[in-house]
């Protein structure tokens, strides 16, 4: 992966933009509104990561953010120790901070997964067992440090209905509909998500 360095008006904006993301990470968010979090990695492939963001619920985890990351092609020595913490089990934003990085999120697509009424795997991770539709939430997750923005991930994430439905992230990350993503690689990015059953 090439590291960009954009013009200075440009990279102004972009700062910005970090600025005003929601404070909260994910992980955060979801100790904050359920009262614990914890991650599990359910599948690491060449370049490609399925993990469940939970929460306990009567000492059982209940998945609110079941998540698919595909990382850039080529990733950059700089962040070679928090990848490594990555792969190993960690919550992505959190290591990245924790290491003096700013995270942003440029979302490219905000809508819903239809969750098939048959036995699924996100279905039993979440405790549902009921056709429904899931908030869908796809973006570029950005490193900024330096006056350079470095390209990390793709990250397709789902989530629980009571944790996030289409309205709240339209609340929480501005979104274009305009520039999004055309359907065919929502649905596409749909059949990933749904892709692995694995129980």
């Amino acid at each position: 992966m090439q590291v960009t360095t954009f013009p200075p008006a440009v990279l102004a904006v972009m700062l910005s933009a970090c600025a005003t993301e929601p404070v909260l990470l994910n992980s955060e968010r979801i100790e904050k509104r359920f009262g614990s979090y914890g991650i599990a990695v359910l599948a690491s492939e060449a370049g490609l990561r399925r993990s469940s963001l939970y929460s306990l619920e009567d000492r059982t985890p209940t998945c609110r953010t079941y998540a698919v990351v595909k990382f850039a092609d080529q990733l950059d020595d700089r962040y070679r120790e928090e990848h490594a913490k990555v792969l190993a089990g960690n919550s992505i934003g959190a290591i990245f901070r924790s290491h003096g990085w700013d995270v942003h999120k440029q979302t490219m697509h905000i809508g819903r997964l239809a969750l098939p009424q048959d036995d699924t795997a996100i279905g039993e991770l979440m405790r549902r067992d009921a056709a429904e539709n899931l908030a869908l939430h796809v973006y570029q997750l950005l490193l900024v440090r330096n006056e350079q923005v470095f390209e990390y991930a793709t990250i397709v994430e789902t989530h629980h209905p009571d944790y996030l439905s289409e309205s709240d992230l339209h609340g929480l990350y501005e979104y274009d509909v305009t520039t999004g993503l055309a359907p065919d690689v929502v649905s596409e990015l749909i059949m990933l998500v749904l892709g692995h059953q694995e129980r």
